[in-house]
């Protein structure tokens, strides 16, 4: 007897045994999709793990459903790469399977409604009137799918209803798996076979005299297969001859044309061709000589370089080298705002080696790349992607770039594999022995740590190409300016007058506030009440273009209340203020200046982001408003002036990181200033003109801020010296978060308990207590490095397992976050 080990796409731990037979047995190999049946009816795609000849030995196998690939989806080393992940980050392989695969790969069962041959048609009488509707609908037709039901009786709910029908016995039920994927296919045409002869061609054209359009479009089809020699497709010859489509199925039906199907990529290089890369400056040269010489000993180099000092155009140099070995190359990034920018430049460079794989592109269009990446193809030798693209089935990397290394963004929060991109790329680029490099302007305080404890290796620019000044960054006391009342709305003099400035000479202007919306509280100046989501502990934010209050949490939105809901007064206030407020204000002050804004409001659609970018490359927008999307190493020729609209909301976060991200923030933000040729002007409003981290930044001191971060850090215990793993508590029942978590901590105390040096933080309530209507409990541990973290997570397991055993706690939900960022 043959059994295949299968990782099904749900949070299991266990991997599921069924049985194949020697045929097929001989043919799956690990890394092939099958579908499985699992549960009562459900079907679902399963990866192939391990093909061997054990029984299981609590349950009887069962056998598969199909085979659904000819080779394996899934790499060997990529499997690996996964094991290491849902290990490392204490989660399933399930999770990280489904996280990865695009979602067309995991083929889903749907329920197909059949006639039941044995229902006598004179036992109708007994049926009602939507029962009789489905019945006679299968009548006309063999099967019904469950939407189709829907719509027939038009209602929602159908479960009743089929129900109903089953103890009638007068339908059956089927589950049946589809495919999602489909390739695009192109319609071509060509000229009929017959016609292929100059004589028959004559005969033919004279025979078209009266249909002059007929003819027309036979004479462009005959001029442009002379001209291009490729195949034409069936919407040029339309647009060439100006003919519509009806005149060209008339002649595909009268076979003078004959139409075929080629298959094609959805996403395609349009550009005409390559350009050489850019010559580097001695700064360029000298940091690429670094990096070469380190990667012959170490795999890891961290690139800090200033903003704008032409690191892109480093990591060219470096591709060029890698591809030239026939090798894959990963370049990451952390925001999809980003890539659209590096799409062009690299594809200036490399032309269609280039493939892009994030969550905005369509799911067809990610299985396509995944292919292009498995066969090696030189369509995918270079892949630009953000987090999930490290999770791609490559054969032969190379190089793995992580631009921007520092960014939260690398960082996955929900669902799990709640993995770090950036530490995942370096453990990818183990196990295909390639090499990792690290780029940013403002390294985190881990890896500059482990520059120093000489884990990576250090290479820098410190001078902006064409050596470009580094921006003036001009502290504004906004306390002292409300004090004098040079305050016009949330801007102070001193920013509006550098504004004007900029404006006169044509340059164009960032305005950075990192808060979506309008106001984020709006309150009621008789009783001070606040309108709260019903779902959540948060306050509504107030969104003035749907004149709408909404949740950032889960998405619950009301109208904009004209009075009070609890005393009817009519004196509402907005207090704080967001993206949309500014932007407001601007329209105010500066009524000419054409206005932009980039928050996840407006950059929802496939090219929201594109769009946005493109109109203000082409200085189509004066003054850009935006959220931290506009910190990204976007590049930008003719900004001249940034504006921090509240430098204090980035400080006073609740978080040990806060002031090592305010100091990057306001560093990358002012980065995007005065690129080319002019000193660029950054102006920082705060009302505590003199905290230490922002004179750091304003003065670019990084070193000296890092000194002061990682001593605050060993003093406190905090990463890097020590990790950390959060575990949170999530349910409905308030009583039942706070008696599961008070149990686990306990059980934590008992096994780290006083002979070890780890510490049990908690339970505690987060700021925002309650999300979705379910109540959230953390509890922190936290774990010396000398101290082994695997035996730690072991040991973390075994809790959770006796945890699970609890009846009472059973259904309260635990996620465990490692390395919390």
């Amino acid at each position: 007897m043959h059994f295949i080990d299968v990782i099904l796409p749900i949070p299991l731990e266990k991997a599921f045994t069924y049985e194949v037979s020697a045929k097929e047995a001989s043919f799956l190999q690990t890394g092939m999709r099958v579908a499985v049946p699992f549960g009562k009816s459900k079907i679902y795609t399963a990866l192939v793990y391990r093909v061997h000849n054990e029984a299981p030995q609590t349950y009887d196998a069962k056998e598969i459903d199909q085979i659904l690939d000819e080779y394996p989806i899934v790499s060997e080393k990529q499997l690996k790469h996964w094991e290491w992940i849902a290990s490392y980050y204490m989660c399933s392989l399930g999770e990280v399977f489904k996280a990865a695969v695009p979602s067309a790969f995991l083929l889903e069962s749907e329920t197909l409604i059949l006639r039941n041959e044995a229902f006598e048609a004179t036992d109708e009488t007994s049926l009602k009137d939507d029962e009789w509707l489905v019945f006679e609908a299968l009548q006309h037709q063999s099967m019904l799918k469950v939407q189709e039901v829907s719509s027939i009786i038009d209602r929602k709910n159908i479960l009743p209803v089929l129900k109903r029908l089953l103890e009638k016995n007068v339908i059956q039920l089927k589950e049946e798996v589809y495919e999602q994927y489909k390739p695009k296919l192109v319609r071509y045409v060509k000229l009929g076979e017959r016609y292929i002869s100059d004589e028959k061609l004559n005969s033919l054209i004279e025979e078209l005299s009266r249909a002059h359009k007929q003819r027309e479009v036979v004479l462009t089809l005959f001029s442009m297969e002379a001209a291009t020699k490729k195949p034409i497709k069936v919407k040029e010859l339309e647009e060439k001859s100006k003919a519509s489509s009806s005149v060209v199925k008339a002649l595909i039906d009268k076979g003078i044309l004959e139409e075929y199907h080629l298959q094609q990529d959805r996403v395609q290089f349009e550009g005409e061709g390559v350009s050489p890369s850019k010559g580097l400056n001695e700064f360029q040269q000298q940091a690429l000589g670094e990096i070469d010489t380190h990667f012959a000993t170490n795999d890891v180099v961290l690139l800090h370089g200033v903003t704008s000092s032409g690191k892109t155009e480093v990591y060219v140099k470096l591709i060029e080298k890698v591809i030239a070995e026939g090798k894959q190359v990963l370049y990451l990034l952390p925001e999809i705002a980003l890539t659209t920018q590096l799409i062009k430049r690299l594809q200036d460079y490399f032309g269609n080696k280039v493939s892009v794989y994030h969550s905005k592109y369509s799911v067809n269009e990610r299985v396509e790349v995944w292919n292009n990446i498995l066969q090696e193809n030189s369509k995918a030798q270079i892949v630009i992607g953000a987090r999930s693209a490290v999770l791609l089935p490559f054969r032969n990397l190379g190089l793995i770039i992580v631009d921007e290394e520092h960014e939260t963004s690398f960082k996955q929060f929900d669902p799990a594999p709640r993995y770090h991109a950036r530490d995942a790329a370096i453990v990818l680029s183990k196990l295909h022995e390639a090499k990792t490099l690290l780029g940013t302007a403002t390294p985190s305080i881990e890896s500059f740590y482990n520059v120093k404890i000489g884990k990576y290796k250090l290479a820098t620019i410190d001078r902006r190409y064409g050596n470009v000044l580094m921006p003036d960054i001009e502290l504004t006391d906004i306390k002292e300016k409300h004090r004098k009342k040079r305050m016009t709305g949330h801007f102070s003099d001193r920013l509006i007058e550098a504004m004007q400035e900029a404006l006169e000479v044509g340059e164009q202007i960032i305005l950075f506030q990192n808060r979506r919306g309008f106001a984020p509280i709006l309150e009621c100046n008789v009783c001070g009440h606040s309108p709260h989501c019903p779902n959540c502990d948060v306050s509504l934010t107030y969104h003035q273009y749907r004149n709408q209050l909404r949740c950032h949490y889960c998405g619950y939105a009301m109208a904009l209340q004209e009075a009070c809901l609890a005393c009817g007064s009519s004196e509402l206030d907005t207090k704080g203020f967001g993206t949309e407020q500014v932007e407001a204000e601007l329209k105010e002050i500066f009524p000419n200046a054409k206005l932009g804004r980039m928050d996840s409001d407006t950059t929802r659609g496939k090219y929201g982001y594109e769009k946005i970018i493109t109109a203000f490359e082409q200085q189509e927008i004066d003054i850009l408003v935006g959220t931290q999307m506009l910190t990204k190493g976007l590049d930008f020729r003719n900004v001249s002036l940034v504006g921090i609209m509240n430098a204090d909301s980035l400080l006073n976060f609740p978080d040990f990181r806060a002031h090592e991200r305010s100091f990057q923030l306001i560093q990358q933000v002012a980065g995007r200033a005065g690129r080319t040729k002019k000193r660029g002007k950054v102006i920082v409003q705060t009302y505590n003109p003199y905290h230490q981290i922002l004179q750091q930044a304003s003065l670019n001191r990084y070193e000296e801020m890092f000194v002061d971060q990682i001593n605050e850090r060993k003093q406190f215990r905090y990463p890097p010296f020590i990790r950390m793993i959060k575990i949170t508590f999530k349910h409905r029942d308030y009583n039942k978060v706070n008696e599961a978590s008070t149990w686990y901590a306990q059980a934590l105390q008992t096994v780290f308990g006083k002979h070890t040096k780890t510490e049990i933080l908690g339970p505690e309530f987060p700021p925002v207590a309650r999300i979705r209507n379910e109540y959230l409990k953390n509890i922190v541990v936290k774990i010396p490095n000398q101290q082994s973290v695997k035996q730690t997570k072991l040991s973390i397991k075994k809790i959770d397992k006796s945890f699970n055993a609890i009846s009472n706690y059973r259904s309260v939900r635990i996620i465990y976050n490692v390395d919390v960022y």
